[in-house]
């Protein structure tokens, strides 16, 4: 009996003990971290594995010849594979945060620039009017004219001049250049990378064999896909032009001229070169009805935003104006070019790397001088190869 009650028990408790389900175990937690160290591996490998395509393009337009720092070679790389708007964005706040403050002390003296100043007895057939100061009273030689290089006093063909263009900021100066487009020839040179077309782009620096006959060189516009234009090199069209849009035009008889393009997506016969680059600032002498419009000129920035700019226009007489400044908006570039003369303008690239005006004050390309000392770029920028595309001014 004794035994047959603590087999009974025995059996009882067994019965009666809970057991335990899979629910009810407790988790082991070596298998929980390798499972986490599994994920963060494979969303590593996932991440390595789409960043990779960007990784080889970046590398590879590192390792390309670029005569730009590596610091602008990135943000150009960020601009052309969708980080557009975000360099924009961190551009316009950048120059918003470094404006210039509105009033306050004038300058003292302006940037010297060229060789003595034109004068009333020049033997010149024309000879464009000192420009007028904005601010009074002028200081020493603001808005007067000088040759580029000694010995063309008399009959220059490119001239050079300064002024404060801006009455609320007293302290901003603007260059100008005046190019006799009757006693120079204007020519467009590829650069590396600018126009991003298939073309035979030749030397990418100021040739060789025409560099004693060369004056002055200057920056070209935008990127052409920031452009909004067509682009048009020894009479092929090699990027379609956009009716409606500013356009330098070179013609195989000499002349040049800024125009609103109008005759369809291929240059007609005639046409040398054309570079567009967004519609014109100025058009029959007045600013254009839509100057504020970012949508017209915020490619890369707003038009309201103070920054380096530069434009061409073209005066009454067909002789071309340059003109250049920091801190500058669309607005006050257009009127500056209005105050020089100039009837018709567009707005040529922007921003303080790509801003350049050269003039050369000897023969063979020496002495190059900036227009304004400011200017980023060493004076021998085109000199050698360059990235973008640019113009050179030639004596005929």
């Amino acid at each position: 009996m004794m035994s047959s009650y603590y087999s009974t028990g025995m059996e009882l408790g067994a019965a009666t003990r809970p057991r335990l389900g899979p629910s009810s175990r407790r988790p082991d937690p070596r298998r929980a971290a390798t499972g986490l160290v599994r994920l963060r591996r494979i969303a590593l490998v996932a991440a390595l594995v789409a960043l990779l395509p960007a990784g080889i393009s970046f590398l590879h337009a590192m390792s390309q010849p670029s005569n730009s720092s590596f610091g602008i070679r990135t943000v150009e790389w960020l601009r052309d594979n969708g980080a557009a708007g975000l360099v924009a964005r961190i551009e316009s706040a950048y120059y918003s945060l470094t404006a210039p403050s509105k009033g306050g002390p004038t300058l003292r003296a302006l940037p010297r620039v060229g060789y003595g100043a034109t004068g009333t007895t020049t033997a010149a057939e024309y000879r464009p009017a000192r420009v007028r100061a904005l601010l009074q009273p002028a200081l020493p030689g603001e808005g007067v004219w000088h040759a580029t290089r000694p010995g063309l006093e008399a009959n220059p063909p490119v001239l050079l001049t300064t002024l404060r263009n801006q009455p609320e900021y007293p302290r901003v100066v603007a260059g100008l250049a005046w190019i006799d487009t009757k006693r120079t020839t204007l020519t467009l040179h590829p650069g590396r990378l600018e126009p991003s077309v298939t073309l035979q782009r030749g030397p990418m620096d100021v040739p060789r064999e025409a560099r004693p006959k060369l004056l002055a060189s200057f920056n070209s516009g935008f990127k052409l896909g920031d452009s909004k234009g067509g682009v048009v090199l020894n009479g092929h069209t090699y990027a379609a032009m956009r009716n409606g849009q500013g356009t330098l035009v070179g013609y195989s008889d000499g002349h040049v001229d800024v125009v609103n393009w109008s005759y369809g997506a291929a240059a007609p016969a005639g046409v040398s070169f054309a570079r567009q680059n967004l519609p014109l600032i100025v058009s029959e002498g007045r600013l254009s009805p839509n100057i504020a419009n970012d949508a017209e000129w915020g490619a890369t920035v707003g038009s309201a935003v103070l920054v380096w700019r530069s434009g061409i226009g073209v005066d009454s007489r067909g002789n071309l104006i340059y003109a250049a400044g920091e801190d500058q908006t669309v607005a006050s570039l257009a009127r500056t070019l209005i105050h020089a003369g100039a009837v018709r303008a567009m707005e040529l690239d922007i921003n303080s790397y790509w801003v350049s005006f050269i003039s050369y004050g000897a023969p063979g390309a020496g002495q190059p001088l900036n227009l304004l000392p400011a200017m980023n770029r060493s004076a021998t920028r085109y000199l050698e190869p360059d990235d973008r595309d640019f113009f050179t001014v030639y004596s005929r």
